[in-house]
């Protein structure tokens, strides 16, 4: 009884998984990835390996049936108990379960977008950087040259910009409290310069 729920098990997972690294590698092909994002065709090799294996085990507990590696698909049979085969039943339920993820999460799913190039992303923090650094060096030459509405409007202008590419970054608005990615705490300031 147990190789049957597993046999049936394993054959879920073959198939969702089988799914899922197709779902990663065409994207990835279509968008000339597939050798550029190790990550990506990484996390499709593993997908496709385990379906590989958990496919293999369906096969194998079939082939008695068809008269032929019966030594094999027998042992394999008797083998499973009852752990092997709930292991492998909530390995299909997570098999399963990706694919519901997928429909709530569209977009974030869709495409090579799941492994977003990390050039890219340095690429935009590089330019996160670059402005605000350039605005606090104004500001702080300003205030050097006691220039204090430059260095005002400098730091305003930093502020601004640094803002306005991290709401971009995310695609959420900085007022909105619903993200659940506020701070825990309020950003410290240095007493000394308070006082």
């Amino acid at each position: 009884m147990w190789w049957q729920i597993g046999l049936w098990a394993n054959a879920i997972v073959a198939i969702a998984y089988l799914a899922i690294a197709y779902a990663i590698v065409r994207p990835l092909i279509e968008s000339g990835q597939l050798r550029t994002n190790a990550l990506g065709a990484a996390t499709a090799a593993i997908f496709f390996t385990c379906a590989v294996h958990h496919g293999g085990h369906t096969v194998h507990m079939l082939l008695p049936y068809a008269g032929t590696e019966k030594s094999k698909g027998l042992a394999l049979r008797a083998s499973y108990d009852w752990e092997a085969a709930i292991w492998d039943i909530i390995t299909a339920g997570i098999g399963v379960y990706y694919w519901t993820l997928r429909r709530t999460y569209g977009s974030l799913m869709r495409g090579a977008q799941l492994f977003e190039d990390m050039r890219q992303r340095e690429s935009q923090a590089l330019e996160l950087n670059d402005n605000v650094l350039q605005g606090l060096v104004v500001a702080k030459l300003a205030l050097d040259l006691d220039q204090r509405e430059k260095a005002t409007t400098a730091l305003e202008t930093a502020i601004g910009a640094a803002s306005h590419m991290i709401t971009d970054l995310l695609g959420t608005h900085p007022d909105r409290s619903d993200t659940g990615m506020l701070r825990s705490k309020a950003a410290a300031l240095d007493e000394a310069s308070s006082t």
